[in-house]
């Protein structure tokens, strides 16, 4: 009986020592190691990898945003959001497409759709938007073509918080931002062309456009 007391005193001590210390190594040491050097190798990416404009922190390169006029109501909820037209728009988010409502990225909504390809409130989703691309975009001297509409324009993506748009998309939008910040549009292609990423590696992915990064580029150029 005592030998057996013993034995279990001593297999309770050799488990209370052993959790002791890989509570030590395993939640204080190793998450201090690994924060530590993810913020001295990779500040930037450690912290969110946020976008600062005027010394202030505005968004990350990794979450959309929207840029919509102010609600003449904003305790309505039921006020659809109109587009700032000066500013570049970024892809739907999962408010079309979707059965959720997050039509201001918000992250706690993020989601791909759940509408086949074939459900007709899906279908008349898109072609609500795309008539809405072709209008909002369209000025003066330019006429935006059905048919070029790229489908990042009228879909949100599998997250439904994707920062980026693609290069077809911006260049529609291009002759529009430029008639609204009453900018030349060679001065307004040149901002899609410097804030366009090319492929990972050169073949991984396609090309993409962040709006973020775009739209303060065009608030830079329209404060000079």
């Amino acid at each position: 009986m005592n030998n057996s007391v013993g034995n279990t005193a001593r297999l309770l001590g050799a488990g209370l020592r052993a959790l002791l210390v890989l509570t030590v190594v395993c939640g204080v040491i190793y998450p201090l190691v690994v924060t530590g050097i993810a913020q001295v190798a990779f500040s930037n990416k450690a912290n969110g990898s946020e976008i600062k404009s005027g010394g202030k922190v505005v968004g990350s390169e990794l979450i959309g945003q929207t840029y919509n006029l102010p609600k003449k109501d904003p305790n309505n909820a039921d006020e659809a959001a109109q587009p700032d037209l000066k500013w570049f728009q970024p892809r739907p988010s999962n408010g079309l497409g979707t059965n959720t409502l997050n039509t201001q990225y918000q992250l706690i909504i993020s989601g791909a759709t759940n509408l086949s390809g074939d459900n007709e409130k899906l279908i008349k989703q898109v072609k609500d938007a795309k008539d809405a691309v072709v209008k909002d975009n369209s000025t003066a001297d330019y006429k935006v073509n059905p048919a070029d509409v790229p489908a990042d324009a009228v879909t949100s993506s599998g997250s439904g918080l994707d920062p980026q748009i693609s290069p077809a998309y911006a260049k529609i939008q291009v002759h529009r931002v430029a008639e609204q910040n009453h900018l030349d549009v060679k001065q307004v292609e040149k901002l899609v062309s410097e804030n366009t990423d090319g492929r990972i590696l050169g073949f991984i992915g396609e090309p993409g456009v962040n709006v973020l990064k775009l739209n303060i580029a065009l608030k830079e150029l329209t404060q000079k």
